[in-house]
This record gives structure tokens, C-alpha cells and sequence, in this order.
């Protein structure tokens, strides 16, 4: 069957898909009102001092203490000593409430570090980084959200604000490589959030700590090592895997002195 519609000369298959791209447009509408404040709330809670922000807050502390899996309406609704259908009065339900925790989390990440308050970029970046990996230390279950599109609300547009602000100083760098320096960063930033919240949770999950794991392993990897297979690795310094070596601090000195070198030669232009 032809996609094209003989009686009017119109192709439906043109029609249908900008239908379903509007709907999907459409979907984002909820989150979006809630998160700016344009949407109609209710003028009056099941509970005395309920509220969308008492809401947000009390899904934030169950995700932060229990994980995002633990959380959903009728959990959340324990935990605010409420009724389950009372919160769809407040968000229409767990996607656009993930939406607005994400965005009040963001504001932390530049709350003790202000890339716009630094004396310098190089600074700015350095605050970019820890506020980043400080976020994710506090709040986990951000790991576990694709945030690759995630909705700009106010909170979130604030952290991009004062970062931005912060790296103006790097001569010569379009606007896109600004956004680039803060997308290089905070990747570095959250790898590392990755590997630590990762190794707790390993520990939890089996009950082993790292000196028991790494003893339940020493008896293969010193037979590899002598075995002359993996020469390079044999030849490493007995400290190379020394847990008291702070890769974060390390990587990001790189990464800054990266950015100077561009830095210079945009300066030399």
C-alpha cells in the first residue's frame, strides 16, 4: 500500500510522523511547567506544609539513603506520611519526578565550589571538578540516570551559568569549546565518582573489603607474573596499585595543564 493519501495528494506518512514527534514534544511539557514554575499546582495539600519542593526533597533523601530503585510513589509516600494518590496532585508521576530531582540536585555542584567566584580558569575548572565529583558522592543513584539529555531547569541552567562564567578567562575559546571543557571535565569527574561508588558497592554486595579480595587473587596473578607472559606488568613497582595515590588529583592537573597549553597558543595568535 502507498504511504500517499490519492484523494488530497498529501502523504500521510509525513503527517503521522510530525503527529508522534509533536505527542513525544508534548510529553517533555509536564516536567518542563513543573521544573519553571508555569504549571497549575494545588492551592492545598492532603498534609499541612506538603508541597512540590517537600516532595522533591523527600525523593532526593530515599533515593540518596535506599537507591533509585527503591523509589517509587507509594514509597515515597511513606516516606512523607501521606497517601499514594495524594502526590499525583503535585507530579504526574516517577519520570517527571526523576526530572526534578535531577534538576534540584545540580545547584549543590557549584554551592561550595563556584567556578564564577575563582581567581582565575584554572581554578574555575578545578571547582568545575570537584563540585562535580562532590555531587555524585552525596547523591549515587545520579550514576544510575542517562542524563544525556536532561531537562534544563532552573537549578541546572544556574550550574552552567557560573561555569561558563568561570572559564570566559581561557583566551581565544569559542563558545563550543567552553562547553566542551565543562563536558571533558565533569566525564573525568563522574569516572572517578563511578569507580568509587562502584568498589563500596562491590564491598557491600560480596561482604569481601579490598585486602580480602586482592589475597583471594595473589596466589593466580603471582603465578602470572612469573610465568614471563606479562613482562610489563611484572615490572611494576610494588606501590603502583597503592590506594593512597590520588588519581583525581593527578588527572585533573593534567587535564588543566592541557587546557593552558591551548591556552598559550591562542594568547600567541
Amino acid at each position: 500500500m502507498s504511504d500517499r493519501d490519492d484523494t488530497d495528494g498529501t502523504d500521510r506518512t509525513d503527517r503521522t510522523d510530525g503527529n508522534v514527534t509533536e505527542a513525544k514534544i508534548g510529553a517533555l511539557r509536564p516536567s518542563l511547567e513543573l521544573l519553571w514554575g508555569t504549571g497549575e499546582r494545588p492551592a492545598r495539600g492532603p498534609k499541612r506544609g506538603l508541597s512540590l519542593e517537600t516532595v522533591v526533597d523527600a525523593a532526593v533523601r530515599v533515593a540518596d539513603v535506599e537507591g533509585l530503585d527503591t523509589l517509587s510513589m507509594r514509597r515515597l509516600a511513606n516516606e512523607l506520611g501521606t497517601g499514594t494518590m495524594s502526590l499525583y496532585r503535585y507530579v504526574p508521576g516517577k519520570t517527571e519526578l526523576l526530572d526534578l530531582m535531577l534538576d534540584r540536585v545540580q545547584s549543590e555542584a557549584v554551592e561550595a565550589h563556584n567556578p564564577a567566584e575563582t581567581a582565575d580558569w584554572r581554578e574555575a575548572v578545578s571547582a568545575i571538578a570537584h563540585g562535580t565529583l562532590d555531587l555524585h558522592r552525596r547523591h549515587p543513584w545520579l550514576l544510575k540516570v542517562n542524563q544525556s539529555r536532561a531537562l534544563l531547569g532552573p537549578r541546572t541552567m544556574h550550574s552552567l551559568e557560573v561555569s561558563v562564567a568561570g572559564l570566559r578567562g581561557m583566551t581565544g575559546f569559542s563558545d563550543p569549546e567552553l562547553i566542551s571543557v565543562i563536558i571533558a571535565v565533569q566525564s573525568f569527574a563522574t569516572g572517578i565518582a563511578r569507580m568509587e561508588v562502584e568498589t563500596t558497592e562491590a564491598v557491600e554486595e560480596t561482604g569481601l573489603d579490598h585486602e580480602a579480595f586482592w589475597a583471594g587473587q595473589q596466589p593466580y596473578l603471582e603465578r602470572a607474573m612469573l610465568s614471563g607472559d606479562y613482562p610489563v606488568m611484572a615490572a611494576l613497582s610494588e606501590d603502583t596499585f597503592n590506594y593512597a595515590f590520588d588519581h583525581f588529583a593527578f588527572g585533573l592537573d593534567r587535564l588543566i595543564d592541557g587546557f593552558a597549553v591551548l591556552v598559550a597558543a591562542r594568547e600567541a595568535e
